[in-house]
């Protein structure tokens, strides 16, 4: 796994759209915190930007993603925002250059289909983490999680267990992201290889049985077979029918994978939570999941 160089006091990052649009009006709360950090943000074209629910066109967002790529000056690119509108421009990125010189690319939710594609293709790590349009919520531990990511501080987690967690230890590259993101890319070529990982799910505004669909996919597929273990985020905001489904998130989640026996920690702090921490996407970790649970990155300094 490629680790892209960890940034430096002075360095230069831009933030841009993959996807919705994001006013420079919604920043306020974003560049002070990034020059507070000894960074210089610049930003990308799409900011500002509006075509429908859309940061300007699928080649607009694509070019603007690309010349920051291109950019050696520009040691981070950051997603203002998600929604939807990554995958429809990432066939159109230009990676020949992230190949030779990766850079840190941040984000979550929408913009898990970049963390996957570059997982899967590049072989090089990305960090899930919050975005600018989240700042002004975030919690402190959050933000300071994504500085200690970005500048190569060590990331080690301690939470709460889990009446449902199933206790153990395992260690393997972090992957994954939002289940939806997960399930509309699998048979693409951003799809990703879960076998000996540990897999990160979370997601927000989904209907249970859309949970269930989506989990079963993964089960039938082998996905959710051969894990070193499996990380549970936020199931935030889930939706139900007006006959109920019957089920929660989690109930339906640790339904679909009784039949395995790697270590399972429900309610880790990620996805579309106040208190959302980085994860280092092909990263290696440790997960020891006991009465407490422990969350370690063991390929950053």
């Amino acid at each position: 796994m490629n680790i892209p160089p960890f940034l430096q006091q002075g360095d230069k990052v831009a933030i841009v759209c993959t996807a919705r649009s994001f006013a420079e009006a919604d920043l306020k709360a974003v560049l002070p915190v990034l020059y507070g950090w000894g960074l210089k943000p610049i930003l990308g074209t799409t900011i500002g930007l509006k075509l429908h629910q859309f940061a300007g066109t699928d080649e607009q967002r694509a070019a603007d993603f690309e010349a920051q790529l291109k950019d050696k000056n520009v040691k981070a690119i950051f997603c203002a925002r998600g929604g939807y509108g990554t995958v429809r421009m990432i066939d159109l990125v230009d990676f020949s250059i992230f190949k030779q010189h990766p850079k840190w690319i941040v984000g979550y939710s929408d913009v898990t289909v970049l963390h996957s594609h570059i997982h899967t293709k590049y072989n090089t790590a990305t960090l899930h983490a919050t975005m600018p349009i989240s700042f002004e919520k975030n919690s402190g531990e959050a933000l300071e999680s994504l500085r200690k990511g970005l500048f190569g501080e060590t990331l080690k987690y301690d939470f709460e267990g889990h009446s449902m967690n199933r206790k153990g230890v395992g260690e393997g590259q972090v992957i994954g992201g939002n289940l939806s993101i997960l399930y509309s890319l699998m048979g693409s070529d951003s799809d990703i290889d879960t076998s000996g990982k540990i897999l990160f799910l979370e997601d927000l505004d989904e209907y249970l049985y859309h949970i269930d669909r989506m989990m079963m996919n993964l089960k039938r597929s082998g996905k959710l077979k051969d894990l070193a273990g499996l990380l549970i985020g936020g199931m935030t905001e889930m939706c139900d029918n007006t006959t109920p489904f019957g089920k929660t998130a989690l109930h339906i989640i640790e339904e679909h994978i009784a039949a395995y026996n790697y270590p399972v920690a429900f309610n880790f702090p990620a996805g579309h939570i106040d208190d959302n921490r980085a994860l280092v996407m092909g990263g290696k970790a440790k997960l020891e999941v006991g009465e407490r649970c422990e969350l370690t990155f063991l390929d950053l300094p």
